[in-house]
């Protein structure tokens, strides 16, 4: 019986080893957009299958493919955006606004006044008010007033157009010329964008509609705004427009390259960032995002003074042997970006990162890609103001031939940058030095 009573505690006892071998290898074996999936599950966010993604990797075709969604509008147009920059495409876009208000479609517009009034062709308030004359209803976020100190933070950094609850615009692009022609003494603007056509339309139309009701008091809700909620089928697209479309000179090829439409449909997760409410949610998606990467990440930010959060998960990534690689840009429009990001940038590189200094323009582009499986775009840069303060959204893609998209679009922006190594800071003039290491201290600031 003793024999027999130890037989059974034995084989007890393999079992559990057993199980806990085999919990331990299933635990190795998920992959890192599925931790991701979970997280988010855990996290109460909408994780949604069946989106269609395109990304617009240059302010040209955005923009003609956000006109062709505006004229095709039978409902409503919403737009958020960090400001609209008083030039010849925003004269356009409310030009067109104001032809669907006549055809008797809603356009609500919200811009930042700290954005507006940060670039150098804002929207003076005589133009606001005769815009609003069209029947647009166009809105300030936060309007600047005495004593100015009390609106510095938080500001709307977001960039969303939704038409009729159909199709969404979101990403790093707000409404410039510049994103076309380029910036004298800086060169081309490269940015990163995308359209979304899928359930989560809906998650990015209920922040626009959130932030309208803050700002202006109107609730929107109901079935002619969230028409998929409620099962109903949308408008149907007008026809007979596409000879506007000349003007524009539209590539017959738009879908060619990053462009090109895949029929794979994404998993998306769209995160929020709202002072108060969801205030770590961006740093948290970055974190996360690195924490999970098991073989590489790739990374486009323009401002690049990480906060300790995410400098720590770079590091963690880069010391347990992920190829983390980080594309800065060597010119800046903001003039003590350059040192303070190529300052942070080369630390890292000591630590083990490769980092490449973009000489093509500067890139506003605002990505990140994890083990070429899944990848984020968005608003958000990677300084204190986007993920401590700031209203930000960004969109997580669970989808790795989306995230195949941007490594092509990360491998070829390569080509036009050089990679630093051991010596090229001490290589830098000495007053660079200094600057880009006093910039690193004020990265709380920042």
């Amino acid at each position: 019986m003793l024999g027999l009573r130890i037989f059974a505690l034995f084989v007890l006892g393999m079992l559990l080893v057993l199980r806990n071998w085999a919990a331990v290898k299933a635990e190795e074996n998920v992959s890192s957009d599925s931790v991701m999936a979970q997280h988010y599950r855990a996290r109460g966010l909408n994780v949604t299958d069946g989106n269609e993604v395109c990304f617009y990797d240059n302010g040209h075709d955005k923009f003609v493919d956000l006109f062709r969604e505006i004229r095709q509008a039978r409902s409503f147009v919403h737009l958020e955006y960090f400001n609209f920059r008083n030039d010849s495409i925003a004269g356009l876009l409310f030009e067109l606004l104001a032809q669907k208000v006549r055809e008797g479609v809603e356009v609500r517009a919200l811009y930042d006044d700290f954005g507006n009034s940060s670039n150098n062709r804002p929207i003076k308030s005589a133009m606001h008010d005769s815009i609003r004359g069209l029947g647009i209803q166009l809105v300030l976020f936060d309007p600047i007033r005495f004593p100015w100190v009390n609106h510095i933070i938080p500001r709307d950094h977001r960039k969303i157009v939704v038409v009729d609850g159909r199709v969404a615009f979101t990403g790093g692009m707000n409404v410039a010329d510049y994103y076309i022609d380029g910036i004298k003494g800086v060169g081309e603007w490269h940015d990163l964008h995308m359209r979304i056509e899928g359930p989560a339309v809906d998650d990015l139309h209920r922040i626009f509609t959130t932030m309208w009701q803050q700002v202006t008091g109107e609730s929107i809700a109901g079935v002619r705004y969230f028409p998929r909620s409620y099962g109903v089928a949308f408008y149907d697209s007008p026809e007979g427009e596409a000879g506007q479309e000349e003007e524009w000179n539209v590539n017959p090829n738009f879908y060619v390259g990053l462009h090109r439409h895949l029929e794979e449909k994404a998993r998306l997760v769209v995160v929020d960032r709202s002072p108060g409410r969801e205030s770590d949610a961006i740093r948290d998606l970055y974190v996360t995002m690195l924490d999970a990467a098991q073989r590489s990440v790739k990374l486009i930010n323009p401002y690049f003074v990480p906060t300790h959060a995410v400098r720590k998960a770079l590091k963690r990534a880069v010391d347990r042997g992920v190829d983390v690689q980080i594309l800065l840009s060597e010119k800046s429009d903001i003039p003590l970006t350059p040192e303070t990001t190529h300052y942070v940038g080369n630390n890292l590189m000591k630590r083990g990162a490769r980092v490449f200094l973009f000489q093509g323009g500067f890139h506003h582009t605002k990505m990140m890609i994890v083990d070429d499986a899944f990848c984020t775009v968005g608003s958000s840069n990677l300084d204190a103001r986007s993920l401590r303060c700031d209203y930000e959204v960004n969109t997580l893609i669970l989808s790795k031939s989306h995230a195949l998209q941007l490594v092509e679009l990360f491998e070829d922006q390569k080509q036009r940058a050089k990679e630093i190594h051991k010596g090229y800071w001490r290589s830098r003039p000495l007053w660079k030095q200094f600057v880009g290491w006093f910039g690193n201290l004020l990265t709380p600031v920042l």
